[in-house]
């Protein structure tokens, strides 16, 4: 009766495996989110043609688009993700509306107003370079690498952050920032002056010295007394609690610390890389299909809400990540970053053409200690996403 019932099992099994659906391809899965990401963002690029002091940035409660001047933080995003696209695609059209939303946000490059820089210029000019090699843009980025500089204090020995809250932080210095730093590296390798890269590396290491807890997981806010340059407080700003670990902060410090490797070959970066992968990829309330609550604590989980640009940022990290680390490593890291892209490419996530606002991604989460961008379409998880998709698209070539 018992080896019946084994049989029995087996036969069970084996027919369950026979009958479930075939998984979709890496190579075939990519090729086809690009190409309907393509459509989308088209789309996208052509409903503000006529609107040139405009950028988009997220749908409102009444599914509105929402948009940005070139001075909002996120206007390199959806001109990065034109680049990404016609790197893909090749299309004179992505290349025309590339260009057309790049050239909106050049007069950023003298503002001195802002650690953002990065964002704002390297995804749009930045990539613009890369693709066409047109020197205006050079030029454009230094100037911006000149302007980003200005705001590093040597006494604290970090980039300043914001110039508002002053009635809470003296000198806020937020974990986003480690991603404005690949504009410093660039600009040295170009103008031959250290000056960008020294910053760099000293926000960098003042970054690592006091922003992160004893588990690698990192605060979003820390302000510095600017007599002394020693840690005054550390807060959140965007996440649940002081204490807790808001999902794209950790996201933002992975993939800061892993370019600070690619950058300089400093083994203390690689190593602050993968402690932090590993403070992400155990944590007990990562779900199974690898996109993040918002926060890493909120206590409302499993019913809080999921944020898919923490994801996005998460799996291009990894991805990059997974080249610089042994087999194991390598191989825990791709498949924890295929299986956020086949989430994030899921119906889930992944929007259906012409809806969501032309944007690709659906459930992202802005700032919900603000209540504002809840559960929304958000360009910077279209960025990465799609700089997702075209990364591990290169590993299968």
């Amino acid at each position: 009766m018992k080896i019946k019932s084994i049989y029995i099992c087996f036969i069970t099994s084996v027919l369950f495996i026979a009958c479930a659906p075939k998984q979709e391809s890496m190579e075939n899965l990519i090729t086809d989110r690009l190409d309907r990401s393509l459509q989308q963002y088209a789309g996208m690029a052509e409903s503000l043609i006529d609107q040139p002091d405009k950028l988009p940035v997220s749908m409102d409660a009444e599914g509105k688009l929402r948009t940005t001047s070139s001075g909002g933080w996120v206007s390199g995003f959806v001109p990065g993700t034109l680049w990404y696209l016609y790197q893909y695609s090749n299309d004179p059209a992505l290349l025309a509306y590339a260009k057309n939303y790049t050239a909106r946000i050049e007069k950023e490059k003298y503002n001195k107003g802002t650690h953002d820089l990065g964002f704002m210029l390297y995804c749009s000019f930045g990539n613009g370079l890369r693709l066409t090699g047109d020197t205006a843009y050079q030029s454009i980025l230094l100037t911006g690498a000149e302007s980003l500089s200005s705001r590093f204090n040597p006494v604290t020995g970090a980039i300043k952050s914001w110039d508002s809250h002053k009635d809470q932080w003296q000198y806020p210095v937020i974990i986003d920032n480690m991603m404005n730093l690949e504009l410093l590296f660039w600009a040295t390798k170009v103008s031959g002056d250290p000056k960008y890269r020294d910053i760099s590396i000293t926000h960098a290491d003042k970054t690592l010295e006091n922003h992160f807890r004893p588990d690698y997981s990192t605060y979003h806010v820390v302000s510095y007394d600017t007599i002394t340059g020693q840690a005054e407080k550390k807060n959140t700003h965007q996440g649940y609690a002081d204490e807790s670990a808001w999902a794209r902060g950790q996201a933002w410090g992975l993939y800061g610390y892993t370019l600070m490797y690619r950058e300089t070959q400093d083994l203390k970066y690689l190593e602050q890389a993968k402690h932090i992968a590993g403070f992400i990829l155990n944590h007990p309330n990562l779900p199974a299909d690898k996109i993040p609550y918002w926060d890493f604590n909120d206590p409302a989980i499993p019913d809080a809400l999921r944020d898919a640009s923490a994801g996005a940022v998460i799996a291009s990290a990894l991805i990059e990540l997974s080249g610089y680390v042994d087999a194991s490593d390598a191989k825990r890291y791709l498949d924890v970053a295929e299986t956020q892209i086949r989430t994030l490419s899921s119906p889930e996530y992944f929007a259906e053409k012409g809806s969501n606002g032309n944007f690709i991604l659906k459930h992202s989460v802005g700032h919900k200690p603000n209540h504002s961008e809840i559960d929304v379409p958000l360009t910077y998880a279209d960025y990465y996403y799609i700089e997702a998709l075209l990364r591990f698209r290169e590993l299968l070539k």
